[in-house]
Parts: C-alpha cells; sequence; structure tokens
C-alpha cells in the first residue's frame, strides 16, 4: 500500500469516535448559519482535545486518553441511502488528484527505474469519507450516539421551555417506535444543554441569568454558555480570520450540481441564497409540520432529478461531479466563520473540552461500571469481569468452529436488552475511549457468545474488533490475530452479505499488516475484497495491492504493473477517467521497451482512448502513434481498428489548428538512407530502330564495379580535354544519388531540368495504407517558384520538382494524406484492388501531414579522433544548387545490332539531338573497347563509300579487279594518326566529328558508326561515354555527360593462327637478304547456330612498317577459298621487306598494306573501316603490358647484346584476314562480312586471332627452401641465338663421278653466311665432324672437307659472306653436307655466347659413279 499521512495507530482511534448528537433550535441554528455553518459544523474543527484526559475503569485504575476526538452531528431520522453514499464517494475520490508539481519517489528494482507517486490521497479521502459515511447498524454500537446536545438560543424568548421542547424531541426520536433512525447507545442517553449567545447582538446579561438559571436545573456539569459571534459579519474584511472549516466542507459536502459527462460542468445555485453547499449535516431553517427542526431526508439520499443507476442495486458509476478545482471555485464566496474571532475560536475549544471531561466522560465511566456491574451479576462472577480475563484465556479454550460449519444464522437478532449486546456495548465502549484490554476481553467473550449461538453478523463484528483492540493493546501486544480479521471477512461477505462491512475489516486490517511491513499478506486481502458490485471499490484497492507489490523488500515490479493495469480498468468502468489514464501511464512504465508488444499496445490503446475523452489530445495523439510505429504483432484486424482510431483523433487534433504547422505522421515508414534523387529527364522508349541511349536512370540497380569504370571513363576524357591531367577540382558527375553515391557535396541540378526524388515507403502494418496528394516539402533561395508533380504510390514514390530559378534547392520532407481502405481491402495491399480507382477508395478517413527526410551521412574514419568517437559527415543529397541553362544531349542508335558473328563488321547510325536550348560543343565518346566501333578516319578521302560497295550493302570501300590476276600483292599504305591512333594519343578517346563540332539547340545529327564484333563469343556490355561542353563556360559545371551501355552477343566464326620463318633462298629479287613465308591457318569454328552456310576468305592483307606480303604461294588450284562448317583452309604467302622509300622512320607511324584478293574485287584495306579496326585492334594489343628490361649500369652492355640478339626473331608484321559468311535467315540470303586480325611478333612463334584460353597450371606440392642469393646472367634463348646467323649452302643436287678412273671426288660447295643483326659478329665455322656416337658415322656417310677446318670471320651488320668449300667422296651415295658447325658471338662482348648455328633443312648431295 502507498504511504499515508497517518500512521495506523492514529487511524482506527480517529476512524471510531464517541458519537454526540446535536439538537438546534430554529433561532440557535440561526446564530451558527451566520458563520454559513451548522452547529455541529462550527464545532467540527475544534473536535479533537488538545490534553489527555483522565477515567478511571471497573477496577478502579486510572486510564489515560490520548488525542481523544468526538464526533459532533445534526440528528437525522433517515437512513443514508446506499446509492448517494456511492456517489459522495465517487465525488471524493474524482475530486482528489495528484497534485500538479508533485515530485515522484523513483523506486529502482532490477533493470527497472520507475517513476511513482508515493502516496494516494484520494484513497486516503476514501477511506475516511467511506469510515466516517457508514451507517449505523445493530449489531455493533461504535456509531451509536452516546449523548446528545441540546442547543438553544439565549436571544430566545423562553429558552428554558425551549430547552424543554428539545428534551422531549430527543426522547421521542430515542424511544417512539416510528424512528428506527438513528441509533442510540443505551436508553439513558446523556443530555448537555448549550446556551448559545450572540456576543454581538444579544444581552449578555439575561445570558448569564439564563445560564444560572440552567446550573439550577440540570447541574453544573450538565450546561455550557457558549458565547460566539463576537463581531459582525460586514467587519470580516478588516481582519484575516483563518477559516479551519474549508478542509472539512470539502470533503464531505455534495455539489448540488447537474453535471454532464463530457459538457462543462453548470453549476445550478441552490434555493438557499446562504449556500451553494449542503453539509453532511444539513439542516433547513424551515419550519413545518410545528416542529421546531425539519428532519429532513438525510444528505446522503439522492435528489429526485437523479438517475436510475444511482439506486441502491445500481453500479456506482455515477456521474461523476466535478473536480476538486470546481469545488473550490464554488466555496470560493464563502467565507465560514465569519462573525467569529480568535477569541471565539478558544471558547468553542474550551466548550468542547468541559463537554468532554465534565459531561461525556463521566457518563461513559458510569456506564462501563453499570455495565460491568450487570454482566458480574448475570454470570454470577465474584470478581469483575477485567481480573477474570486471565482464566478465561489461560487454557479452557473451546476450539472454534469453521466458518463452512456454522449454519447461516445470520438473520438470528438479539433483544436490545440481551446480556450478549451488554458485553459487546461495554466493550465498544471500551475501545472508544481507547481501553484496548478490557476491550479486548469483552470483544473475545462476546464472540464466543455469538459463535455459540451462531449469530454470525453479531460474532463477526466482535471478530474485527477483537483483532484490532488486540493489535492496538499498549505494553507487550499480542500477536496480531489476522486470522480474526479473515473469518470476519468471509462472515460478512458470503454469510451476512454485506460489502460494506466486508470492506470496512479489509482496509482497517490491511492498513494493519502495512505496519507490519506484511506486504504480500496485504496484498492477497485487498485482492480478495475486488468484485464486481463496486468497480470504484475494486480499482482503489486493485491499486493499494500495486503498492504493496513494489514496497516489498524486493519489490515484484511486474505484478505491480499488472495490477495498476486492472485497477486502471476497473477505475475506467467506475467513470474515473483521470484515475484510470494515471494507472495506465504508471505501469506502462514497466511494460515499455521490454518485448511484450501486445500488452504495450493495449497500454498505449487504452491511454489514447482514456486521454481523448479528457480531451489530452497531444498524448492521445502520442499514445495512438506508438500503437503503430512499434512492429506491430496485432492481426491486421486490430491494426486496422488502432489506425481508424489514430486518424480520428488525430483529425480532432488538427481541427483544433487548422492554420498551424502541418503535423508529424508515423507511418507509412520511410527509409531516408534509401532515399534516390534523379537529376534529369526520364529516358525515352525505343521507337522503332531508334533507341535511347540507357544513360542513367532510377531503374537501374546500383553496381559499384559499373560505377568505378564510368567515373574512370570520364576521368580519362576530362584528361585528354585538360592535356592529360585531371584538374584537381574534378568531381565525377552524379546523376542519381543514392547511399552509395558520395553525398558530401552539394549537387548541381540545372534549371528547368526536373529533379526527381524518389522517396521509399515502408508499410509496417498488415493492412494497407492509402497515400494521397503526395508532395515535396522544400525551401528555396532566392525566388520560390517550383512545380510539383505527384505519382501514384506504391512502394516506392517518386516525386519530382521543376526549378525555374538558379538558387539554392533544399528538399525538407514530403506532404501527403493518410487513410486507410474500406469496402474493397485485400491483403496485396493497393495495387490489386478490384474496382478502386485512384481518388475513388471508399475513404473511411483520412488526415494530412508530413513526415522530413533527414539523412544521416556516413560515420567518418579519417582521423584518430574520428576513429575513437563516433561522428557523421554530411549528406547533402536533397540540397541542390541550381545552376544556369546548359546543353542537353540525346543520343539515338539506329540499326544498331544486338547480336554479331566475332569479328563481324555492321554499319549502323547514331544520331546526336541537342533538347536544351543552349549549343554543345567538344563532343567526344569514350570506351573502354574502342576496338568495337568507329565513326571513320579523320580524312573524308578515307571514307566514302565505293559505288560497287554501295551494290552490295558493304561497310566496305572496294574497287573491281581482273579475275585472271595473279595472287599478287597490291600494295597501299596509310598512317595511323589518320585514324586517331597517334604517337602519345589515348585511343580510347574518340572525338565524335560534327559538322563545324557545335550542336544548335534543337539541331540533330545523324553520323555513321561501324561496329566490329568482340573477338571472344558472349555476351559483352560496352560502356560508351559521351562528353560534352556549353560553348558558354560555364563556372560551376564544366562539362556533361550521358552514358550508354550496349549489350552484344557474338558467336564464334573464324579463328586464324598465323606463323613465320625465314624463308631459305637466299637473295629476293631486289637482292637483299631476309624473305619470309607467312602461314596462315583458317578453322570456321561456327556451330551453324546462327544459320551461316560458309565463309569465304575474299582477301588476306597484311600490314607492316617493315614487311609486306609479295605473293600468295598456294599450291591449292582453287582460287575461292570457302570453308564449311568445321573445315580448315591453309594458306601461304612470300613477305619481304619493304624498300628504304617505303620504309619511313620510326615515328612516322606509316604502314604499308599489301592486299592479296581471293574474290572479285579488293577491299582497300588501308581505308575505313578496315583500317580503323586493324589499328585500334594493334593499339589494344600494344596496350598489354610487355616485359620491360631493367636498366643497371654494369650490366647495360650484356642486356644490349641479349637486345640485339633477340631482335634478329623479331617481325613485325600484321595480318589482316577478309571474309564473307553466307546466312539464311528467313528463306532469304544475307552476306555478313568481316575482318579478323593476328599480329605476328617473333619467327617461327604461332600467333592468333583470338585470344587462346589458359589452362589453369596443374596443382603443385609447395616446396620451402632458402633461396641462394645468386643472380642468374642474362643469356638469350637458343632460339634467339640460331637466328642470329643465317646459313645456306649452294651445291649441285646430283654429282656424276667416274670412281673407277678417280677413287677420290671432290665437290665444290659455297657456304654463305647472313649476319641478321644489326651488329658486327665475329663467326667461328668448324668443318671437323663431331662424332658422338656410331649413328651419326652413318647418318653422315663417310665424306670430309678439304682444307682448312677452321674459318674465323667478322661479319658486318646484316653483310652476307660466302666460302668457298671442298668435300671429298669415296662412295657413291646420298650425303648430308649440313654438317658444318657455326658459332658466332658479337664483337664488342667479352662474354661469348656461342651456340651451334643447326641448318632447319639436312642438305642432301647424290654422287653418282658414272
Amino acid at each position: 500500500m502507498a504511504q499515508c499521512v497517518q500512521s495506523v495507530q492514529e487511524l482506527i482511534p480517529d476512524s471510531f469516535v464517541p458519537c454526540v448528537a446535536a439538537l438546534c433550535s430554529d433561532e440557535a441554528e440561526r446564530l451558527t448559519r451566520l458563520n454559513h455553518l451548522s452547529f455541529a459544523e462550527l464545532l467540527k474543527p475544534f473536535s479533537r482535545l488538545t490534553s489527555e484526559v483522565h477515567m478511571r475503569d471497573p477496577n478502579n485504575q486510572l486510564h489515560i486518553i490520548k488525542n481523544l476526538k468526538i464526533a459532533v452531528s445534526n440528528i437525522i431520522t433517515q437512513p443514508p441511502q446506499p446509492g448517494a453514499i456511492r456517489k459522495l464517494l465517487n465525488d471524493v475520490v474524482s475530486g482528489s488528484q495528484p497534485a500538479e508539481g508533485l515530485v515522484a519517489n523513483v523506486i529502482t528494482a532490477g533493470d527497472y527505474d520507475l517513476n511513482i507517486s508515493a502516496t494516494t490521497p484520494w484513497f486516503e479521502s476514501y477511506r475516511e469519507t467511506f469510515l466516517q459515511s457508514m451507517p449505523a447498524s445493530d449489531h455493533e454500537f461504535l456509531n451509536h450516539y452516546l449523548a446528545c446536545m441540546l442547543v438553544a438560543s439565549s436571544s430566545e424568548a423562553e429558552p428554558v421551555e425551549q430547552f424543554s421542547k428539545l428534551s422531549q424531541e430527543q426522547h421521542r426520536i430515542q424511544h417512539n417506535s416510528d424512528y428506527s433512525y438513528p441509533k442510540w447507545f443505551i436508553p439513558n442517553t446523556l443530555k448537555y444543554y448549550v446556551l448559545l449567545h450572540d456576543v454581538s447582538a444579544g444581552d449578555e446579561q439575561r445570558a448569564e441569568s439564563i445560564y444560572e438559571e440552567m446550573k439550577q436545573k440540570y447541574g453544573t456539569q450538565g450546561c455550557y454558555l457558549l458565547k460566539i459571534n463576537s463581531r459582525t459579519s460586514n467587519r470580516a474584511s478588516d481582519e484575516q480570520i483563518p477559516d479551519p472549516w474549508s478542509q472539512y466542507l470539502q470533503k464531505n459536502s455534495i455539489q448540488n450540481q447537474e453535471s454532464y459527462e463530457d459538457g462543462p460542468c453548470t453549476i445550478t445555485s441552490n434555493k438557499n441564497s446562504d449556500s451553494n453547499l449542503l453539509s453532511l449535516d444539513g439542516l433547513d431553517n424551515e419550519v413545518k409540520d410545528g416542529l421546531p427542526n425539519n428532519f429532513r431526508a438525510h444528505p446522503l439520499q439522492l435528489d429526485s432529478s437523479s438517475d436510475a443507476s444511482n439506486s441502491i442495486d445500481g453500479p456506482d458509476h455515477v456521474k461523476s461531479a466535478s473536480s476538486l478545482h470546481e469545488t473550490k471555485k464554488a466555496n470560493t464566496g464563502i467565507i465560514h466563520g465569519a462573525c467569529l474571532t480568535l477569541t471565539d475560536h478558544d471558547r468553542i475549544r474550551q466548550f468542547i473540552q468541559e463537554f468532554t471531561f465534565r459531561g461525556l466522560l463521566p457518563h461513559i465511566e458510569k456506564t462501563i461500571r453499570q455495565l460491568n456491574d450487570q454482566l458480574i451479576s448475570r454470570k454470577g462472577l465474584s470478581r469483575s469481569l477485567f481480573s477474570a480475563t486471565k482464566k478465561w484465556f489461560s487454557g479452557s479454550k473451546v476450539p472454534e468452529k469453521s466458518i463452512n460449519e456454522l449454519k447461516n444464522t445470520s438473520g438470528l437478532l438479539y433483544p436490545p436488552e440481551a446480556p450478549e449486546l451488554q458485553i459487546r456495548k461495554m466493550a465498544d465502549l471500551c475501545f472508544l475511549v481507547q481501553h484496548y484490554d478490557l476491550a479486548y476481553s469483552c470483544y473475545h467473550t462476546a464472540k464466543k457468545d455469538f459463535l455459540n449461538d451462531q449469530a454470525m453478523l453479531y460474532a463477526a463484528g466482535a471478530l474485527e474488533m477483537a483483532a484490532v483492540s488486540a493489535f492496538l493493546q499498549p505494553g507487550a501486544p499480542r500477536p496480531y490475530p489476522a486470522h480474526y480479521m479473515d473469518t470476519a471477512i468471509q462472515t460478512y461477505r458470503d454469510i451476512c452479505k454485506n460489502m460494506v462491512l466486508a470492506e470496512r475489516c479489509v482496509l482497517l486490517s490491511a492498513e494493519i499488516l502495512k505496519s507490519q511491513s506484511k506486504y504480500s499478506e496485504a496484498a492477497a486481502l485487498l485482492i480478495r475484497l475486488t468484485s464486481e458490485d463496486s468497480d470504484l471499490r475494486s480499482a482503489l484497492l486493485l491499486e493499494q495491492a500495486a503498492h504493496c507489490f513494489i514496497n516489498m523488500k524486493s519489490p515484484m515490479v511486474r505484478k505491480y504493473a499488472f495490477h495498476m493495469i486492472l485497477a486502471g480498468h476497473r477505475f475506467s468502468k467506475a467513470g474515473q477517467k483521470k484515475h484510470a489514464l494515471r494507472c495506465y501511464c504508471q505501469a506502462m512504465q514497466v511494460y515499455k521497451g521490454k518485448g511484450w508488444s501486445l500488452a504495450e499496445d493495449h497500454i498505449n490503446f487504452t491511454i489514447g482512448r482514456q486521454s481523448y475523452t479528457l480531451r489530452q489530445l497531444d498524448n492521445a495523439v502520442s499514445a495512438f502513434r506508438h500503437i503503430l510505429i512499434n512492429e506491430s504483432k496485432q492481426s491486421a484486424a486490430q491494426q486496422g481498428a488502432f489506425l481508424r482510431e489514430y486518424l480520428y483523433v488525430y483529425k480532432n487534433v488538427s481541427q483544433l489548428s487548422p492554420d498551424g504547422p502541418l503535423p508529424q505522421l508515423p507511418l507509412p515508414y520511410i527509409n531516408s538512407s534509401a532515399t534516390r534523387v534523379f537529376f534529369g529527364h526520364d529516358r525515352r522508349p525505343a521507337d522503332g530502330e531508334k533507341q535511347a541511349a540507357t544513360h542513367v536512370s532510377l531503374d537501374q540497380e546500383y553496381d559499384s564495379e559499373s560505377s568505378q569504370q564510368w567515373r574512370e571513363l570520364e576521368e580519362q576524357v576530362v584528361a585528354v580535354v585538360n592535356r592529360g591531367v585531371v584538374p584537381s577540382n574534378f568531381y565525377p558527375t552524379q546523376y542519381c544519388l543514392s547511399s552509395y553515391s558520395d553525398n558530401s557535396r552539394f549537387p548541381l541540378a540545372v534549371v528547368e531540368e526536373p529533379i526527381t526524388v524518389e522517396v521509399a515507403f515502408r508499410n509496417p502494418l498488415k493492412v494497407p495504407l492509402l497515400l494521397t496528394d503526395l508532395s515535396l516539402l522544400w525551401k528555396f533561395q532566392p525566388k520560390d517558384t517550383s512545380g510539383k508533380d505527384n505519382e501514384e504510390v506504391k512502394e516506392l514514390a517518386r516525386l519530382k520538382l521543376f526549378p525555374h530559378h538558379i538558387g539554392e534547392l533544399h528538399i525538407l520532407g514530403v506532404v501527403y494524406n493518410l487513410g486507410t481502405i474500406q469496402g474493397c481491402m485485400t491483403v496485396d495491399g493497393i495495387g490489386s484492388l478490384p474496382g478502386c480507382h485512384t481518388g475513388k477508395h471508399s475513404l473511411s478517413m483520412s488526415v494530412r501531414g508530413r513526415q522530413d527526410l533527414e539523412i544521416q551521412g556516413p560515420r567518418l574514419n579519417n582521423t584518430k579522433e574520428e576513429k575513437t568517437s563516433i561522428k557523421y559527415g554530411p549528406d547533402r543529397r536533397l540540397d541542390p544548387i541550381i545552376t544556369e541553362e546548359m546543353p542537353l544531349l540525346e543520343v539515338f542508335f539506329i540499326h544498331f545490332p544486338t547480336g554479331l558473328l566475332c569479328g563481324e563488321i555492321r554499319k549502323a547510325y547514331v544520331e546526336f539531338v541537342n533538347v536544351s536550348k543552349s549549343p554543345l560543343t567538344g563532343l567526344k565518346v569514350v570506351s573502354k573497347r574502342p576496338e568495337f566501333f568507329t565513326f571513320g578516319g579523320n580524312t573524308a578521302v578515307l571514307t566514302p563509300l565505293s559505288p560497287s560497295a554501295s551494290e552490295n550493302c558493304s561497310a566496305y570501300k572496294t574497287v573491281a579487279t581482273d579475275s585472271t590476276a595473279v595472287c599478287t600483292a597490291l600494295i597501299s599504305s596509310a598512317s595511323s594518326v589518320d585514324f586517331g591512333i597517334g604517337i602519345g594519343s589515348q585511343p580510347e578517346v574518340i572525338p565524335v566529328p560534327l559538322p563545324d563540332t557545335v550542336l544548335l539547340p534543337g539541331a540533330s545529327v545523324q553520323l555513321p558508326m561501324w561496329l566490329r564484333g568482340p573477338d571472344e563469343e558472349g555476351v559483352h556490355e560496352i560502356n560508351f561515354l559521351f562528353y560534352y561542353e556549353s560553348v558558354k563556360k560555364q563556372p560551376k559545371i564544366r562539362h556533361r555527360i550521358l552514358r550508354h551501355t550496349a549489350v552484344i552477343c557474338t558467336s564464334r566464326s573464324l579463328n586464324v593462327r598465323a606463323t613465320v620463318c625465314r624463308s631459305n633462298s637466299l637473295e629476293d629479287e631486289e637482292g637483299r637478304g631476309g624473305n619470309m613465308l607467312v602461314f596462315v591457318d583458317v578453322e570456321n569454328t561456327n556451330t551453324s547456330e546462327a544459320g551461316v552456310k560458309e565463309f569465304h576468305i575474299v582477301q588476306v592483307s597484311s600490314s607492316s612498317k617493315h614487311w609486306k606480303f609479295q605473293k600468295s604461294v598456294n599450291l591449292s588450284e582453287n582460287k575461292d577459298a570457302k570453308l564449311a562448317s568445321r573445315e580448315k583452309g591453309k594458306f601461304c604467302f612470300k613477305a619481304i621487306r619493304c624498300k628504304e622509300k617505303e620504309v619511313a622512320t620510326q615515328s612516322s607511324e606509316k604502314y604499308t598494306f599489301a592486299d592479296i584478293i581471293f574474290g572479285n574485287e579488293q577491299i582497300i584495306s588501308s581505308a575505313s573501316p578496315c583500317a580503323d579496326f586493324f589499328y585500334r585492334s594493334l593499339s589494344s594489343e600494344l596496350k598489354k603490358p610487355q616485359a620491360q628490361p631493367s636498366v643497371h649500369t654494369e650490366k647495360q652492355s650484356l642486356e644490349d647484346a641479349v637486345r640485339l640478339i633477340q631482335k634478329c626473331s623479331e617481325v613485325d608484321l600484321n595480318i589482316v584476314v577478309l571474309w564473307k559468311a553466307y546466312v539464311v535467315e528467313d528463306s532469304k540470303q544475307l552476306i555478313l562480312e568481316g575482318q579478323h586480325h593476328v599480329i605476328l611478333r617473333t619467327i617461327g612463334k604461332e600467333a592468333f586471332s583470338c585470344p587462346q584460353k589458359q589452362e589453369p597450371p596443374e596443382m603443385e606440392l609447395l616446396k620451402f627452401f632458402r633461396p641462394e642469393n645468386t643472380t642468374v646472367p642474362l643469356r638469350p634463348s637458343v632460339e634467339q641465338l640460331s637466328n642470329l646467323i643465317k646459313t645456306s649452302l649452294h651445291y649441285p643436287e646430283s654429282f656424276n663421278h667416274p670412281f673407277h678412273q678417280k677413287s677420290l671426288c671432290l665437290v665444290p660447295v659455297t657456304l654463305l653466311l647472313s649476319n641478321c643483326s644489326k651488329a658486327d659478329v665475329d663467326v667461328i665455322v668448324d668443318l671437323r665432324h663431331k662424332t658422338t656416337s656410331p649413328e651419326a658415322l652413318e647418318i653422315h656417310g663417310s665424306f670430309t672437307w678439304l682444307g682448312q677446318t677452321q674459318y674465323k670471320l667478322q661479319l658486318k651488320s646484316q653483310e652476307i659472306h660466302s666460302l668457298q668449300l671442298k668435300a671429298c667422296f669415296v662412295h657413291t651415295g646420298v650425303y648430308n653436307l649440313g654438317t658444318p658447325r657455326v658459332f658466332a658471338k658479337l664483337s664488342d662482348q667479352v662474354t661469348v655466347f656461342e651456340t651451334s648455328q643447326q641448318n632447319s633443312m639436312p642438305a642432301l648431295i647424290i654422287i653418282n659413279n658414272v
């Protein structure tokens, strides 16, 4: 239970006090009414004695009474109605609310920190009023009248006569059977005569004389002269006299008013002009039936206007009276005790003292003695009851029967003079004067008697008071017999069906248990008495039980919360909305954030409803908002109900301040970080053969890899524009800002171009939400003119802004109507509502509100400080700066293929359109795959189409040739600079050849674009980035870009392999050495999926700075080379060095093209597009990383030597194979054309047109060893050395010799040595046979070289030297002359690299005998 102002030792004596009746003459009542008080009310603040009182018990022992209080009340002859008592209690509770600035106690229990009000003043007020308003009953005498004050005024004509009348009246009320109420303690009631004297108006001498007369008649102990009204009420304003009455009157007064459930309370004035209040003991000054008093109905009776629910049987959900505040308001005009001075206050106090000392206590003492004597004589006991107590308790205990065994005889009534009742009377009297020992003895005796008689109501009363007396006994108290109380409560409730008495037991017992810190038992007791018959009582008891749980040694927090909820529910049923709301709020502290979501929802819902009823609309909105925003586990129907309730409350709130700022809505959730901002127009759809550039759109998924590629492409083109350097303030263009982009800068938007904001909504509920009239909330500086554009919403809303001025824009949030859908609801949400069209939903309700878009930037993690603390950078994606107009380019691709054969050439067109109001220039395109496309060469001469090509719709420039021409090469030349592949250029950045280099506003240009299918089969994504600038230089935006991603699927066509080797013929026609043979294998790898019937090789061209094809040395008679599926063709060509005039300087980048034609027309390979793609493939090949030789001074010469030797075996010859493919598609024959490139670098090494797949290396065991610090000397390979010197033997193929004439045959042989390198070479020719094995002899045959066996020569750069040798044979036969071994080394080298120069072919000679 909550803390109380009074301790239980103070509470119980104050609750049970001697009752005194007051009977006043009309004149006496008038005197007190001058102070707006009745006589009983006048005495109320002074009814507690200020000093101790002594009396003697039956054993003549002195007994001290402390803090005695008496209760004086006017006689009322009607018992109070239960309904009226209920109404009074209801008003008392509703009038007592927690103080505004009350500091709550903070209780920490486990994880909980709870703010709990320590006191519950409403409960204390209720308890006090309840105990005071209990009607008197026959089974107990505690609230029966012990005495009666008869009050008359000194100003009456015959005061003494008036006293006689009053005395008779009292006698009539007490002894006449017509009056069953009020109850009197004993027949011989003490009468005390009080003469009231008005000091300011009355005659004091007359009063004194009357008083003397009274003393003579009634004795000094039985009368009193009370002087009041020492001043007139109109002097009241002079001096402020304290008003001790108001606190008593407020508690017990009933407002005479009608209160409406929701409307404002109207206070109707009472007919009685004196007062708006009727007191508990209210008496009127009207005289009826000749009686001096109107003993009218009890004030706790309901007025005739009250409704049926307030009858005795009705529930106590009474229309609650207005709160304490209004009661005070009604009272403010009235000053109580206006005619009384402080002296009068003292006189009243003195009067109470005198009455108690001289009248009441002697009367009680006498009565106790009489009762004691009666009991002793009746029982025949020799000693007084008091001294016999011990004997009764010592051992002869009668075992008490259990309550269930006792018959229900609660109806048994004792006559008033029954001895059992006399014991009870004596016990009650002892109890009232705090003689608890004697009281306990008597109650105990009475209890036994009643139980024996099975008078259950009487027994319960005795048990209840015995328990309280036992607890209050002074000295060493006996243990509190709680079981007495339990039995009493059970009897009252179950047998006697008297809940009021049961409730009194519970209230007392719970206080006693609380004082002994037995909170658990107290809580159980309080909970036991909660029942359906009274919501208010149940609510208050449950609340106290909750306080018991929280006040335990180890607080039971969840039980506290649970019982608070129960109490709140019962308060709500009792109409106590404020208390209900308070209970729910207290309990919420426990349930909040603990994952008990359904409990939280219930509490929030109730708080919302109660707050709404109490017009606390903000609290209501907040509570309903909580239900909706926490991940709700409720069913869809329940969520729908919550949502409708929320919208209803919300609408009421917004109607209160229609012009106020739009409130924040809790639904749907906005994932702020997923907000995307897109600058620019939406992409146009494809139109027939026209396909718009893909650019950037909100429908594209973010891909970090591709975004990095685009960034690199943009950096590349910006670097080219800025002479090879990326400016320091360069920042990659971002058209779409999302959580993945870098949003640390203010984005730039262009005036008159839309800004689209995509807001990601999420509906956490299971019911669909309808969002209508969605628009963006923004702030603009300096000029505020923007249009808004709305779209239909499901998950993502895309909202557009059109800025019409330059300035700074700040997008703040979204504004929308939130509603629910009724009628045509499906689980899937808005998209699939049958028959529901936007704007035509049957709306139950919708409210307008906003949600802000606040995006948290990325966490900073660069400096040490940032790493150790949590700091976030800015995210400025919603704060674009609007800049001046810029050109806007749109690109369309016409006849753009989606599928190609590998190497296939196709012609398409690109259309460039300037859709803005300003001209654009500097158009460039950059791509990582420049070998895929070309716009043609730089010079117009190279690109025109020849007539014959246009006839065949060929992409190539062709020339008709004579079909009888031999397979010799047609020579042309072109510079790579003309095709954008120059020294130091970026082949990836290609300027777009716009006419006049400017595209005017609204203008469009179509340009041809040749495409070549990539060499690898599969799907290729090729990124184009178009870069352009404004003709007017803008300070903020330097350039703009447009992206396009082309997706091409390539299928296999031809695979070309080529090798080059030295020709063995010593000299060509021009007399210079160095002919080459080129072998080309072409295989058709197409798997006829593309419908390709066959490939025709129409031309093979060479392109090189130093070499050219001379002729074809194909042996096949078939001139036209056709390859069906999986067929392979072999070609052989002779290549010769270009003439000196053709070989220009290295840097000229001029290539010689030689075409060998297999068809009827020559394709000019040095023109577009053949040369374009050749150069592009060449440049991409050159870009591949080459092994760079490292430079060290001491090894320099050595490495130079190796390089010279390597150069001998290098050749830079490139081959272009041009082909046509015949394809049948939809029963039409198409001719496709294409080209493959092979780049030959090294003699003898095979090269391929398409990259070869690398075989993954086999798994090897790891070897652990310590590396030795030895440098491996750089040595040329055997292959490279064998290419240093080219040898050739000249001799007759067969030689006839007459052996019978001459036994030795001598044959002259010329050995030609050719230096292939550019350096001087020392050569050693060794003619001795190297016999390594007997087999070698057989191979060589037996011949010998005559003459010098070793020659040492020095060959200058590219010199040819001939040695004349003689071979000597002794037999006929076939001999191999290739035995001379040639060793070579560079002349200026110390280190000798010697290796045998092996001839590639055996030199066979036939010796015949003639």
